[in-house]
């Protein structure tokens, strides 16, 4: 059990609780012990994917949360909360309301790099304590601006087609796709506040993560009953699915058995970068070329079916 189970994360449980899901799916199914990771935190009330790792794949679940991501959210306009979300307590109102074309004027302000505050209730540090722990306790702190990225920005089409140019918008459902880092609740506040109102996030989906996309999603149930059939590992993704973007190369058994012990290549006509090393179509480790060579980052305890048959 190496390898990637996208869970399509419903509303309620955070990443840890699915988490747990995953590994008592896996004892129903009679699987033996494994390491089981998620890559990407959701909150309580986002869905969508949320890609699980196992066994060797969790090794990948860093690359994981500092890959690309794209979500689906709507903005409710005219409330502020302090959590940003219909979880928290209304913290401001205002009566205007944007048209359209207001908003497809603003959104370009928000589509490359940009900077933004993260939300006082979110997972962030503050001088060693989470900042939702020091909210909650109704401390009152600063928390730095962050540059991240976001690439695309766009009402979705279905939003733009209910309204017409000069209508005002008591809410609107937007799609982005954002660098690693991104608030999407702190996106939704500034293009409230660059409309002259507030507002705050109603609906929050993430439809891909990295290389993973609602498509190859499965609900917590279907998990279950993958659990109970014992054919968890028919949903279950190839460790490379986490590295579509990564160049693959292959190596000799020898070459394999100089990475497995982290040894450097020498001589090997790969270009500068991240690199997976194959053996024989199995992964021996993610690696680098540099200067002095190919040096193992990430290795893979894998072996091929075949040489144990």
């Amino acid at each position: 059990m190496n390898g990637w189970l996208v869970i399509d994360k419903p509303l309620g449980p955070g990443s840890t609780q699915i988490v747990s899901a995953v590994k008592r799916a896996l004892r129903s199914g009679g699987y033996a012990k494994v390491k089981v990771g998620h890559g990407g935190t959701l909150d309580p009330l986002a869905t969508g994917v949320l890609p699980i790792a196992l066994g060797e794949a969790t090794k990948l679940a860093g690359r994981m949360l500092d890959a690309d991501k794209a979500y689906d959210f709507t903005i409710a306009f005219g409330a502020a909360t302090d959590t940003i979300d219909l979880e928290g307590k209304v913290v401001a109102t205002s009566n205007v309301r944007p048209t359209l074309v207001e908003l497809l004027g603003v959104l370009p302000r928000f589509t490359g790099p940009i900077e933004q505050v993260p939300p006082a209730y979110s997972a962030i540090k503050i001088d060693g304590e989470r900042a939702y722990d020091r909210a909650r306790a109704g401390e009152t702190f600063e928390i730095k601006m962050r540059g991240v990225t976001v690439h695309a920005l766009e009402v979705v089409p279905d939003a733009a087609g209910a309204h017409r140019a000069g209508d005002t918008l008591s809410e609107i459902t937007l799609t982005a796709r954002v660098s690693k880092g991104t608030y999407i609740r702190s996106l939704a506040r500034d293009i409230a506040e660059a409309l002259g109102t507030v507002g705050h996030v109603t609906m929050l989906r993430r439809t891909k993560a990295g290389p993973f996309v609602l498509g190859q999603a499965i609900s917590l149930d279907k998990l279950a009953n993958l659990g109970q059939d014992r054919t968890v590992h028919h949903a279950l993704l190839p460790l490379t699915a986490g590295l579509d973007d990564i160049p693959a190369f292959s190596v000799t058994p020898d070459q394999a058995g100089a990475l497995r012990q982290g040894r450097k290549l020498i001589g090997i006509a790969v270009p500068p970068g991240l690199h997976l090393a194959l053996d024989a179509g199995t992964p021996v480790a993610l690696v680098e070329q540099g200067e002095s060579g190919v040096r193992v980052v990430r290795g893979f305890n894998l072996v091929d079916v075949e040489d144990i048959a």
